[in-house]
């Protein structure tokens, strides 16, 4: 019979696998941005959401703050890495206001983790302490992680369209909160659990979102990339004005 540690290493391992899918998941996003260098309407919130909370969470596994958690440090170190390209590929082909956007966000961030880190070490003694103000620190910015695509969702609402909304990032979103919701029930871990079960529904809530507009919406598109263009109308001569009616709005 499998262990509860064992099972926990296997989920953990896997949870690793679909995490790192999830922190590669916007590549084709970059690339158009590479490709059409601009970044058109996309925006760096969830980059920037992320990067907070791989930074916490790296900080959450450590030893002296919660024992036992290798995998979470590895693969948050990972995608704190990664997310930070991607912020240079923004940085890069964005207009003044997103750069600074970017530049503002880092910089409050760091000096926030700073603070925690600080407090954590220095005012408090013992894991079960140090894993409290973490572990709540980490939920709170987990959330922002996984509700940060609101902003997107708005914005297909608003256009009907999906155009800005990867998809291969909300599917991601949805089986990372599945497997690492399950690596936190295998053996308890509360704080792991709460963020992770919230972005299982915001998950689904995306996946929803992104099916629907995907249909309507592209019809929508269809039947405006297939409305002819309106010619310049030529003068009427005294036959037509006879006949011609007031054009009706389409």
């Amino acid at each position: 019979m499998v262990s509860a540690d064992l099972a926990r290493f296997i989920v953990g391992v896997i949870g690793n696998v679909i995490s790192f899918g999830l922190f590669l998941s916007p590549l084709p996003t970059f690339y158009q941005i590479i490709k059409k260098k601009s970044v058109e309407e996309f925006k760096p919130d969830p980059y920037i959401a992320t990067v907070l909370n791989c930074m916490f969470w790296v900080f959450y596994g450590m030893p002296f703050v919660h024992p036992d958690s290798m995998l979470v440090i590895t693969i948050n170190s990972v995608g704190l890495v990664l997310e930070m390209i991607y912020l240079t590929i923004f940085f890069i082909f964005a207009d003044y206001r997103g750069r600074t956007k970017v530049c503002i966000s880092i910089l409050i961030e760091l000096i926030f983790v700073s603070i925690v880190i600080h407090i954590t070490t220095l005012a408090l003694h013992g894991t079960k302490n140090r894993s409290l103000l973490v572990g709540i620190v980490c939920d709170i910015f987990n959330v922002l992680m996984y509700v940060s695509p609101l902003t997107i969702m708005k914005k297909v609402i608003q256009t009907r369209s999906v155009k800005y909304m990867p998809f291969t990032l909300s599917l991601a979103n949805f089986f990372n909160g599945c497997i690492w919701t399950s690596y936190a029930l295998i053996k308890f871990d509360i704080y792991i659990l709460i963020c992770n079960s919230i972005g299982v529904v915001s998950g689904v809530l995306q996946l929803f979102i992104y099916a629907y507009y995907s249909i309507t919406g592209s019809k929508e598109e269809e039947i405006i990339e297939k409305e002819p263009t309106k010619e310049p109308t030529k003068e009427p001569t005294k036959l037509q004005l006879s006949v011609v009616e007031a054009p009706c709005k389409v």
